[in-house]
């Protein structure tokens, strides 16, 4: 199989370069000439490494929608929180767990990737599975699950990739 190579702007790869080298100063934290310059180097190395492979073309529109979906996600966290300590402090810890084998509709990878990140990040439910758009999720108990068995959050994911090209 041979490797396919793109034409990269140099504007693209110089964006990629700042990016990286921004994120290389927040987490290292440090200022000195000899670590800033490697930094730099290091930095334009992996954008030129990965731009001539990478898929990846930045799409505004789908990450807006991503993070228009993120409070929801939040407050979905917050509110399973709420409920898992309840069940772990109430004095008979009254969990039902269960195994939910869930279809879902999404044809995007990213999507299905999203949907089984989304519960998993939700208290009280973990994505133990994922074959193609087959998840398989253990729940404490009944309405830990009602979000993506109501197909709510599967619903949201959906808008979110709703111009994305099928790719399962």
């Amino acid at each position: 199989m041979a490797t396919e190579t793109r034409q990269v702007s140099s504007k693209f790869l110089f964006l990629k370069t700042l990016a990286l080298f921004v994120f290389w100063i927040l987490l290292s934290g440090s200022f000195e000439s000899m670590h800033l310059g490697m930094g730099i180097i290091i930095s334009f190395a992996v954008a030129w490494v990965n731009s001539g492979h990478s898929p990846f073309v930045p799409k505004f529109r789908l990450w807006s929608r991503i993070f228009i979906y993120l409070p929801w996600l939040f407050y979905k966290i917050v509110q399973s929180s709420i409920h898992v300590t309840r069940l772990i402090l109430h004095p008979s810890l009254p969990i039902q767990p269960r195994l939910i084998s869930v279809k879902s509709k999404l044809n995007h990878h990213a999507a299905v990737v999203l949907f089984g990140n989304s519960i998993t990040l939700t208290p009280g439910t973990i994505t133990a599975e994922v074959d193609r758009n087959n998840l398989i999720v253990h729940a404490l108990d009944q309405s830990l699950s009602e979000d993506f068995e109501s197909k709510e959050m599967e619903s949201k994911i959906a808008r979110i990739f709703k111009d994305e090209k099928p790719d399962l």
